[in-house]
């Protein structure tokens, strides 16, 4: 086999055993502390940072600073992942015990999807010269709809679209069987609302696919970079979400931090077009700058507020 053979069996190993680490180690009961989800998201952070030097060392400083971009914005995105995912278990009152499971197979439908959008995305721009403007024009549109949005309601996940029609042709149960996704009540078979949720989070996994890769798009085509970045930002998602869910309401301004990135990064790739590539250090600092400063404009503006728990 070819050595880029090996490297993404390498990387296809490493992420497998990463995920099963998570599943098999954090929060089996799902009653995972805060100290224990902390210092866990933590420890994946490290990791997903420490990547960069892999791929400094095996492929020079160019990709290992691509790398390091591409996973700060993925990771910053899979924040905003997380609170949606927040959202809509609250919404659809998931039982505490079965938070976490749910929060595994959204994080696996969202690598899945990821990866396929990668491939199909790189493939285009290495066909289509005219996909970058489209896909700088997405991200573009992307951030200013974040940015009107911001700090408005929360989206309505029974208002999914696929949920609607499923639930004009497939009875519901209104009560949790455990890990069913489907029941016989009365004689029929019907769903419970289990399923609703995964479907909800399946849907909710598409449109952040659609966003974050011409993200990272603009950073670097480099496939292998591309995927790593995106398996190590949504390790660990799981123990980040016991970290935020009760701070939900202190992070008022990421929503406008990660508007002002995805509008940057999507200028950047249609400017690399028309006169030529910004410097992978400059997206970095932009990508890092805007970050801190939502993050600690958002701890400033709530001080001395309390964590609300749960979110309504």
């Amino acid at each position: 086999m070819s050595p880029d053979t090996w490297i993404w069996l390498a990387l296809g190993a490493v992420v497998v055993t990463m995920l099963a680490i998570d599943l098999v180690l954090f929060d089996r009961a799902g009653r995972a502390s805060m100290g224990e989800a902390v210092a866990w998201s933590v420890g994946w952070f490290a990791v997903g940072l420490g990547v960069t030097g892999v791929v400094w060392w095996w492929s020079g400083p160019g990709a290992g600073g691509e790398y390091l971009a591409g996973y700060l914005i993925e990771r910053s995105l899979s924040i905003d992942n997380v609170f949606i995912f927040a959202v809509i278990m609250s919404a659809f009152s998931v039982p505490q015990t079965e938070r976490s499971r749910v929060l595994l197979w959204g994080i696996a439908g969202a690598l899945v999807l990821r990866v396929i959008f990668i491939f199909a995305g790189i493939e285009m721009l290495e066909r289509f010269a005219w996909t970058a403007y489209l896909l700088g024009m997405l991200l573009i549109a992307t951030g200013l709809r974040m940015a009107r949005h911001s700090g408005g309601q929360d989206p309505n996940p029974q208002e999914n679209g696929l949920l609607r029609a499923l639930t004009r042709r497939v009875p519901f149960s209104q009560a949790y069987h455990g890990r069913a996704l489907t029941v016989r009540q009365d004689g029929r078979r019907v769903a419970t609302p289990l399923l609703a949720v995964l479907l909800v989070v399946a849907t909710t996994d598409l449109l952040f696919a659609v966003d974050s890769i011409p993200a990272i798009l603009a950073i670097t085509t480099d496939s292998l970079v591309v995927v790593a970045a995106n398996a190590f930002a949504l390790l660990g998602l799981r123990a980040l979400f016991t970290c935020l869910v009760g701070m939900m309401d202190r992070f008022v301004y990421l929503a406008l931090g990660l508007a002002a990135v995805l509008v940057f990064i999507g200028g950047k790739m249609i400017y690399g077009q028309l006169v030529g590539e910004v410097a992978v250090t400059v997206s970095l600092s932009v990508v890092v700058v805007t970050m801190l400063a939502a993050v600690g404009a958002s701890l400033l503006r709530t001080r001395g507020e309390r964590a609300t728990g749960d979110p309504a």
